[in-house]
């Protein structure tokens, strides 16, 4: 997988390094401690694609959950997957994508400008850690962070999102960042990950 761009990552490769089969039952965990929705998502092109999603437990979905799973898109830029995805990216890549988007608002805070999708992208490189403040409809927040393979590129992201208001985007950090980066460094250990996220 080295040297492998995220957003070039097909299906036939995910079979290949088991994925989806290594993910499962951390993911599992995650929505089970949590009660939120948990989802794996790969970068496809502009957009995220859904290779697992287990729906959140309290049994309201908002538009980034409804009728999705396994296989469906959204755009990267709106939602936490997307941008640690975004983020993994090298530069060139990275710059390439952005000036392709034509953003379109989703919800009450999506970013629509290049410079500051630019400017968040560089937080979340620095933090680990994406965010989603009611980005993709109102009412929805998530964090995500990176899965990384063995060679450290960024080739999924772990997402948990709240809907409809459940949870304010500050407590959702407060209490699940910890397990979710520990979900996604569980599952970069099953790719062969060693190394310690820059």
């Amino acid at each position: 997988m080295t040297g492998v761009q995220t957003c070039a990552l097909p299906i036939w490769a995910l079979n290949e390094i088991g994925l989806c089969r290594h993910a499962r039952p951390h993911l599992e965990e995650l929505a089970r401690r949590s009660g939120y929705t948990v989802a794996l998502g790969v970068l496809d092109g502009p957009e995220v694609l859904l290779v697992d999603l287990l729906p959140s437990a309290r049994g309201s979905q908002s538009r980034e959950g409804v009728q999705r799973g396994p296989g469906s898109s959204l755009p990267a830029y709106c939602t936490a997957i997307g941008k640690v995805l975004l983020a993994g990216l090298g530069a060139d890549r990275r710059s390439s994508l952005i000036a392709e988007l034509a953003p379109v608002k989703h919800g009450p805070n999506t970013i629509l400008t290049p410079q500051f999708l630019r400017a968040e992208l560089e937080r979340v490189r620095d933090d680990g850690l994406a965010v989603n403040d009611e980005e993709t409809a109102a009412g929805t927040c998530a964090i995500a962070a990176p899965v990384r393979d063995e060679a450290g590129d960024v080739v999924a992201a772990v997402g948990l999102t709240a809907h409809d208001g459940a949870i304010e985007l500050d407590d959702l950090v407060d209490r699940f960042t910890g397990q979710l980066i520990t979900t996604a460094q569980r599952i970069s250990a099953r790719l062969g990950y060693l190394g310690v996220d820059e």
